[in-house]
């Protein structure tokens, strides 16, 4: 491995290592990233790190100021609800295009996600309400991306991804299922039901429901939590 390749290889290693825990929760908002305490923990060049940095940057997950380095990026209600709206936007968009455009490939990615989504929903139960198993996250994740993967747009899709991880990042730091105050097996069978039937009207329409009910719960998780918060930093 030449020197090029090992310091992409370290930049990647650097950049996915920290989007997975600023996205799962495990680094907090507004948390300081010291570089050079990052180097040592992943065994990478402090320029490795810098780059993965920048590249988390320009996701928004991380920010940075003059004199003081990286931290994690906030939150708030206003940045949620504006994150939430954009994201019903998109995958509006995304949907459409899906539908218009993809296959029996496409379709076949859509129910493969949908029957592991469902299966790993029935152990879901077994768990507590405030705990979100790891499989299902990464079902969910696949399931959405299921849907809009017909999409030919690379555009649409970079943006849906990048909305994705920014929800999945308050849904972490919240962590609401709804409980008993909404069926998301049904809403998700729904949207299944939609897009094979390539019915984009109604695709859509049950896309932005699904998300206002998500962002709704999400807010209400975020003003539980800002006592939590408001104490961390005291």
């Amino acid at each position: 491995m030449n020197e090029k390749t090992k310091g992409m290889s370290q930049t990647r290693l650097v950049f996915t290592h920290l989007r997975a825990a600023i996205v799962g929760g495990r680094l907090l908002p507004d948390a300081k990233l010291n570089i050079a305490a990052l180097a040592e923990e992943l065994d990478v060049s402090a320029g490795a790190v810098r780059e993965g940095l920048a590249m988390l940057e320009a996701e928004s997950l991380v920010v940075s100021e003059p004199a003081r380095g990286f931290r994690v990026s906030p939150i708030s209600e206003p940045e949620l609800e504006d994150l939430v709206q954009a994201r019903i936007e998109i995958e509006k968009l995304c949907l459409a295009e899906a539908i218009r455009h993809g296959g029996l490939e496409w379709e076949g990615r859509v129910v493969s996600a949908h029957h592991r989504l469902s299966r790993l929903a029935e152990l879901q139960h077994e768990l507590p309400q405030t705990l979100l198993s790891e499989d299902w996250t990464t079902a969910h994740a696949e399931f959405h991306h299921a849907l809009v993967s017909g999409c030919p747009n690379g555009w649409l899709l970079r943006m849906h991804l990048m909305l994705y991880q920014q929800s999945e990042r308050y849904r972490q730091l919240s962590a609401p299922l709804g409980g008993d105050q909404r069926d998301v097996r049904g809403e998700h069978q729904a949207l299944v039901d939609a897009v094979l039937s390539k019915d984009v009207q109604a695709a859509q329409a049950l896309i932005t429901e699904h998300l206002q009910t998500t962002g709704r719960l999400l807010v209400e998780g975020l003003r539980a939590q800002a006592p939590k918060a408001a104490k961390r930093r005291a």
